[in-house]
């Protein structure tokens, strides 16, 4: 197929260990209030109506998608973003079981013929990343900064951490564009330039302002390849009705802040966004409802379209009536998801593995969950595949990257992001630990 960290703080580990224990699978504020769950559920699918895995802490499920929607419009603009260089032909073939690499005292499985190591560390609570022009990874933190980690001498693991941006307001999602670094921080979008090449953005200048805060927190941005700016917003709540548009959607903008309007509505916390290489289409993970118990609704991927509403808070996964929210018909005519898999993963970001380094998954998405807060087993806590073929998803998810969960239920890492860099390997963010991971072929 043809698819496509200046010094580690103490704090900043004290910080990643409350987030963790204070974020549920969707970043929710805890502070926020809370809305009492019904002690039985109606609902039109029940847990036996979803598609449920066999091995709850691992399986997940798929769905076909539907019949596949018109494309979102295109330009020959394509978004800034570094291509993976390729350094030797090596095996497209899908390589057969796993590898498991020691980190510290805990360890990791991953396809075989890969390994994975740490990229960086003592990051604070590492969320979303970027690559720059020049090959070097950018990552968001929870402690209001963002990192440069440059890797120039190739090594695989960052020769500093510097910090080109700080005192912000929770800044999440981030991006290149036409030379320029957009930040979303919980209340606004930012766009900030190095106008003199020192590494320090120093002209700031706000494109977005007043997003609401509150509830789900992070906002993440991406460019399309339209060259619009796409900015999803999740829920004030677990469940309830919005009174800010905003809210629980994908938004769309032009490049300068200006000219907003509603993509895409009804999807609860759509953390990760990423457009397909190849299509152009929007594609988009989606953190379901609590409160409904251990299974369900089901967490989903999927792809948007101008105008769509994925039903929330009526309708859940495409056919799933809120017990509070929804009567019958909820979900009459809301846009299905194209995955299903186990709930309370908590799916956030995802990418479309591309470059000679991934050729055996060339084209498949991979996505980073969060994993569960309030499942009576945990879940997640693990980055999948989901194989795909001409833009489309062809088969169950798989997991690709597992171990940071512990038999005892325990963790010591929970990935955030994923993204291809620019020598054509993997990083993973991990807002726990405070470390960026990196996936590569085996020596």
């Amino acid at each position: 197929m043809n698819q496509r960290l200046v010094i580690p703080f103490v704090i900043g580990f004290c910080v990643s260990f409350l987030v963790a224990c204070s974020n549920g699978d969707d970043d929710a504020d805890p502070t926020a209030t809370p809305v009492l769950e019904p002690t039985a559920v109606v609902a039109t699918a029940t847990t036996a109506d979803v598609q449920q895995p066999t091995d709850s802490l691992t399986a997940t499920a798929v769905v076909s998608p539907a019949s596949t929607p018109a494309a979102t419009e295109t330009s020959t603009e394509s978004p800034v973003a570094a291509e993976p260089t390729p350094s030797a032909t090596l095996s497209s073939a899908i390589p057969e079981g796993n590898a498991t690499v020691e980190i510290g005292d805990q360890t990791l499985s991953v396809p075989a013929g890969y390994t994975i190591s740490i990229f960086a560390e003592g990051l604070g609570s590492a969320r979303f990343l970027a690559v720059d022009a020049d090959g070097a990874l950018y990552v968001t933190d929870q402690l209001g900064r963002v990192l440069r980690l440059p890797d120039a001498d190739g090594d695989g693991v960052a020769d500093q951490v510097e910090t080109v941006l700080d005192g912000l307001d929770s800044p999440h999602g981030i991006t290149f564009h036409d030379g320029a670094l957009y930040i979303a921080e919980e209340s606004r979008v930012i766009s900030a330039e190095d106008r003199d090449g020192d590494g320090s953005f120093e002209s700031v200048e706000t494109l977005i302002p007043d997003l609401p805060e509150g509830g789900h927190w992070s906002r993440t941005i991406r460019f399309g390849p339209d060259g619009l700016l796409y900015v999803s917003v999740g829920s004030s709540c677990n469940v309830c009705e919005e009174e800010d548009p905003l809210r629980a959607s994908i938004w769309r903008f032009n490049a300068d802040g200006t000219g907003g309007e509603p993509f895409a509505i009804g999807l609860r916390n759509a953390v990760g966004i990423t457009f397909h290489p190849d299509t152009g289409e929007l594609w988009a993970t989606n953190n379901g409802r609590d409160g409904m118990g251990d299974d369900v609704p089901p967490e989903t991927i999927n792809q948007p379209q101008s105008g769509d509403d994925f039903g929330w808070p009526r309708c859940h996964a495409g056919t799933i009536i809120d017990p509070l929210f929804g009567s019958e018909g909820a979900c009459d005519g809301v846009a299905q998801p194209s995955v299903l898999m186990q709930a309370h993963s908590a799916p956030l970001g995802l990418t479309f593995a591309s470059g000679e380094m991934l050729a055996p998954f060339d084209g498949d998405m991979l996505v980073a969950f969060h994993g569960s807060w309030n499942r009576s087993e945990p879940t997640g806590y693990k980055v999948v595949r989901i194989p795909f073929e001409n833009g489309q998803p062809t088969g169950e998810p798989v997991d690709f990257i597992t171990g940071w969960l512990l038999d005892d239920g325990d963790w010591w890492g929970r990935p955030v992001d994923v993204i291809v860099a620019n020598d054509g390997s993997l990083m993973i963010s991990d807002d726990d630990a405070g470390r960026i991971f990196r996936l590569s072929r085996s020596e």
